[in-house]
């Protein structure tokens, strides 16, 4: 039995990544953005060893729901799932000042590396549309750049990756993936997606639990358990330097090798 943490699993691919786990009969901590949704994440997977609450679009919101993981780890698997897409036509700020986009999909499980113990296994989930994505490290929130919320969330996923793959390199001890579930139909992927809630589930469930070779392979980017070629900006030691850099200035917290 391993025991896992899953961001983002009140609904939606986080939420059926934990019910398959929790099936499995592996020790599952689940996170909700709020109390209302924590309510109905208790009642919709009872078998849950936990529910935390924590809102990723804040720093303060993310710090807390490190500390309430931390008291209830330790954690062999943590799989960072949460994240909102690109549908907004305008730019939401957050109390911090950053993109919303930026903020929950990038900033939020940079902070929770940092701040969480080194576990065996991390997944950190990203997009196909990673290979739309445009790092400009002037203006990644788009503050003054002409706001687009589709480029926005592809740069975001892009990150994601250029996240996973410098963790994967600084801590060779811990298998680090990066997986696209591919276009799931969810809230989050619309009526219009064309693969099943389970399928989008499957990879990060293998990851966390199987004892397979190719489940343990770090520093990969995967779909449907498929190694694939990421965006060529992922692999570059300089863009995640850089990336990593930024992201301890808006945190102030690094993730280090020791």
């Amino acid at each position: 039995m391993s025991s896992i943490f899953i961001t983002g699993s009140a609904q939606g691919i986080g939420h059926e990544t934990a019910r398959v786990l929790i099936e499995a009969g592996h020790r599952v901590v689940t996170h909700a953005r709020d109390e209302g949704r924590a309510t109905a994440l208790r009642a919709s997977l009872p078998g849950a060893a936990a529910v935390l609450v924590g809102d990723l679009a804040s720093l303060e919101g993310t710090r807390a729901l490190a500390v309430a993981a931390v008291g209830a780890g330790p954690f062999d698997t943590v799989i960072h799932n949460a994240g909102v897409g690109g549908g907004a036509s305008r730019r939401v700020v957050t109390a911090d000042g950053l993109s919303q986009i930026f903020q929950v999909n990038v900033v939020a499980p940079y902070l929770l590396t940092a701040l969480l113990p080194r576990p065996a296994r991390l997944v950190y989930l990203t997009s196909g549309l990673e290979s739309q994505g445009r790092l400009d490290f002037d203006d990644l929130t788009f503050a003054e750049r002409a706001w687009d919320g589709m480029q926005a969330y592809s740069d975001s996923k892009l990150m994601d990756v250029v996240l996973a793959f410098a963790v994967a390199r600084m801590w060779p001890d811990t298998v680090v993936s990066a997986v696209d579930p591919g276009w799931v139909r969810t809230r989050l992927g619309g009526p219009n997606a064309t693969d099943e809630l389970p399928d989008g589930a499957a990879t990060q469930v293998w990851l966390a639990s199987s004892d397979e070779p190719e489940a343990l392979a770090t520093g990969r980017y995967l779909k449907h358990r498929v190694p694939l070629k990421a965006h060529p900006a992922a692999y570059d030691r300089g863009v995640q330097e850089r990336l990593l850099a930024v992201l301890a200035e808006v945190t102030g917290e690094v993730v280090t090798t020791s």
